[in-house]
């Protein structure tokens, strides 16, 4: 059969890749922790539910405009200046299905053929995808834990050529967990000034999930706001994955071209979860607070079983659910019948001794790291871990 050669540009994400081999392997009646994706275990808020079950009643049943609900994009204009106290306009706002339908709306209306696109690593899978996808070039930065995984302003100088067209970048950062002060954005803010042909994308979902402190967008930074293009979502923040909502906030231009994109993919998304969103970004944040609280106190409790396993390096996150430890110490390690040769090699192990699921670092591009979540609950984590530790303690 032959099918299109754009299937040849890019890879199937990681994170669903390992989830989906979790789930055939439960198929089979195999007890699999996973510590793979990144979703939370908590329901989705009840007031948030009602909002749902409301516009259903109400027969909020049709076809919705391309860029959202006009209350909607107010409602995200309004959140935007009561979190981080930056001026939109509903116009300025384009809703999708999902943030990474925002992220390619945006990719695909700013990329063309040739254009580099900066990454800092180790970053989310999907962004390189993306990027192919759109016929660009990848240029990655490397960061290193010592640095916590943050790129410096010479760096990112360093980086950028004539042909550079876009800078995309996540903060709090999945998988690191790495979150930007507002003096580290303004170093790098102050780079972009001098170029001024250059996107910066911002994807914030994971805004609310921050151990450290308030959340600083580089939106805040009034010479370099028109080409910030800020991304984000209901799915982290406030347990809603599946009701699959992302919205971008930018300039005029690029809002519209974004509506154009999805306009010939999927036009607009979900009528109830618009009304639900509506809710959530409205009223009471108790229950993203609370849950923020819980992913805390999961975060200490983790990094104290990290530190229990021998020849694992492991920075501590400030925001997000993951933990990103540098497992080469067990590169050309044996257990007698399966080598230990990179992070796939590790997974894979983890996965078939341990049943314990994770996410290899070459598909964030740290290929000595390993990602795993702790967006599960207490008991599957600490037997996760206690699992995990027995495997590689088999590896000589």
């Amino acid at each position: 059969m032959q099918l299109s050669s754009f299937l040849d540009r890019f890879n199937e994400p990681e994170t669903l890749k390992m989830a989906k081999l979790g789930r055939e392997l439960r198929a089979k009646g195999v007890d699999v922790i996973d510590l793979s994706l990144g979703e939370p275990d908590f329901d989705t808020p009840e007031h948030i539910k009602e909002a749902a079950i409301k516009a259903i009643k109400d027969n909020w049943s049709h076809y919705t405009p391309v860029p959202g609900f006009p209350d909607l994009r107010e409602a995200i204009c309004s959140k935007l200046k009561r979190d981080n106290n930056l001026d939109y306009k509903p116009e300025n706002i384009v809703t999708s299905t999902g943030a990474k339908q925002s992220l390619a709306n945006t990719m695909l209306a700013l990329v063309d053929e040739g254009d580099e696109v900066i990454i800092p690593t180790p970053y989310w899978v999907t962004y390189s995808e993306l990027v192919k996808i759109a016929r660009g070039k990848v240029v990655e930065i490397k960061s290193t834990a010592e640095q916590k995984f943050k790129i410096t302003p010479a760096q990112l100088e360093a980086a950028i050529t004539p042909k550079t067209k876009v800078f995309l970048f996540s903060s709090p950062c999945n998988p690191s967990g790495s979150v930007y002060t507002k003096k580290e954005l303004e170093g790098l803010a102050e780079v972009f000034k001098k170029h001024p042909g250059i996107f910066i994308m911002a994807d914030e979902i994971y805004e609310y999930i921050n151990f450290v402190g308030k959340h600083e967008s580089i939106a805040q930074f009034d010479e370099i706001k028109d080409r910030v293009i800020l991304i984000n979502g209901l799915s982290k923040g406030f347990a809603m994955t599946g009701w699959r909502l992302g919205y971008i906030a930018a300039n005029v231009e690029i809002a519209k071209a974004c509506e154009k994109v999805q306009g010939q993919f999927t036009s607009g998304t979900n009528s109830i979860t618009q009304k639900a969103a509506v809710v959530a970004l409205t009223t009471d944040l108790r229950p993203s607070i609370e849950m923020t609280k819980e992913f805390a106190r999961r975060r200490s409790r983790v990094l104290e079983l990290v530190k229990e396993i021998p020849g694992i390096t492991c920075p501590e996150p400030d925001g997000a659910f993951y933990i990103f430890p540098d497992v080469g110490y067990y590169y050309g390690k044996t257990d007698g019948e399966n080598k230990i040769a990179n992070a796939s090699d590790l997974c894979m192990y983890l996965l078939n001794v341990a049943n314990v699921s994770s996410v290899m670092g070459d598909a964030f591009g740290e290929p000595k790291c390993v990602r795993f979540s702790f967006a599960n609950s207490m008991d599957k984590i600490e037997e996760g871990w206690k699992r995990i530790k027995a495997a590689l303690a088999k590896l000589k």
